[in-house]
């Protein structure tokens, strides 16, 4: 599941558009992890996430901050707005929602630096106050 849904769907589509290569594309992807994932890791991170909620303190952040998001991420999916309405509540808050690319992977693009490296620099070329 996770492998779906933190990835770019039209991405994964041209991967396995027939059921014998989605079987052989999962079968290799669940190898690949079993190499490197431990599963208590998994379920921590799950779980972690499963009611987390930043909103109660966003008008507490003092700093200035970057939220980004990409317009493929099935996890934070940009239609519902939530991004751009809870940003507002944060004093020096701008958010960013990434184009959907060949480049991006939904949920996983925040781990694609060059996608939002420029909007990383402009924020570290403002002025201290």
């Amino acid at each position: 599941m996770i492998y779906l849904m933190s990835s770019n769907p039209i991405l994964r589509q041209q991967q396995m558009p027939t059921i014998a290569e989605s079987d052989s594309v999962f079968d290799q992807a669940m190898a690949d992890a079993v190499k490197t994932t431990d599963a208590n890791d998994v379920l921590y991170q799950l779980e972690a996430s499963r009611d987390y909620d930043p909103g109660p303190e966003l008008q507490s952040i003092r700093a200035p901050l970057l939220a980004v998001n990409s317009a493929d991420d099935l996890i934070n999916p940009p239609e519902l707005g939530i991004l751009e309405r809870e940003i507002k509540r944060v004093p020096k808050g701008k958010a960013v929602v990434l184009p959907l690319s060949p480049d991006t992977r939904g949920h996983g693009t925040h781990t694609i630096a060059p996608l939002w490296k420029r909007h990383l620099e402009e924020l570290l070329a403002q002025p201290a106050r």
